[in-house]
């Protein structure tokens, strides 16, 4: 069987929207699929590897891969897509006769809660919750120190922590994260810390001397700008879940997800 990523599109059409799972063919090559799979969905979670289950698994975080099988998984990846697990791995079939597997299963993506007034909501846990994101940290804290010195500036608190914990990628494949600030706009008073596809850049308006009180300032196509008095994980939430934001993704996505550029090992 030729791999490519219209083979993951018939095998996943086949699979359907509810939890299911195939056993592929003996002569199939698990690497080219596990890579095609982290081409499209990026960095997998290792779930079950060499016949041993990570014990840190549970609902969020892929087990209904792992339903099908029992304790008879010898290896199982798995990304998150949208209100759908996909995994990849191989088991051992009624025969005992280890064969790939291709899984899909639900996906229960939790909302965050309503903030009241004022209150001190940790919005980057938030987008955890939101996204369902379970790898680990994927940045190391310390580079910051450089980044800030080349800008002159230190940066938002919660910026730093969603590159930290989420790294190279996009929300919803679409709402690309820089991992340092764009300067393009400097003589504009903004720095540019993620865009989409639309056009829009997303940055903050540079104002006072503590960065964690910038706003958000959106650079739409047209050249305009339209500011939020809020703080850069906090827009991030409301646009992902709020469909009534002027620049929501609701709209578009009904269950939200981080797709992570970082090739698979």
């Amino acid at each position: 069987m030729k791999l490519t990523q219209m083979t993951i599109n018939d095998l996943l059409a086949q699979l359907g929207p509810a939890d299911g799972h195939m056993y592929l063919p003996d002569d199939l090559d698990p690497q080219v699929l596990t890579d095609l799979l982290a081409d499209r969905y990026g960095t997998p979670r290792t779930l079950v590897l060499d016949g041993f289950t990570d014990p840190s698994v549970d609902e969020l975080s892929g087990a209904g891969l792992l339903a099908p099988f029992g304790d008879r998984a010898v290896t199982m990846r798995a990304w998150a897509y949208g209100d759908q697990w996909v995994g990849m791995g191989a088991t051992r079939d009624d025969e005992d006769i280890e064969r790939p597997v291709l899984v899909v299963a639900h996906r229960q993506v939790m909302e965050p809660l309503a903030t009241a007034p004022h209150e001190n909501a940790d919005w980057v846990e938030r987008l955890v919750q939101i996204t369902g994101w379970t790898q680990p940290v994927q940045q190391p804290d310390a580079r910051w120190v450089d980044v800030e010195s080349r800008l002159g500036t230190t940066l938002p608190t919660d910026y730093k922590r969603m590159v930290n914990t989420f790294g190279d990628g996009a929300f919803d494949a679409w709402l690309s994260l820089h991992q340092e600030p764009w300067t393009s706009l400097r003589e504009d008073g903004l720095l540019i810390w993620a865009g989409t596809e639309h056009e829009e850049l997303y940055c903050w308006r540079v104002s006072g001397d503590d960065p964690d009180q910038w706003p958000v300032a959106v650079r739409t196509f047209d050249d305009g700008d339209v500011l939020f008095d809020c703080q850069t994980a906090e827009f991030v939430c409301r646009i992902l879940i709020d469909p009534h934001h002027r620049f929501t993704m609701a709209r578009y996505f009904d269950t939200h997800w981080f797709m992570n550029y970082q090739e698979s090992d």
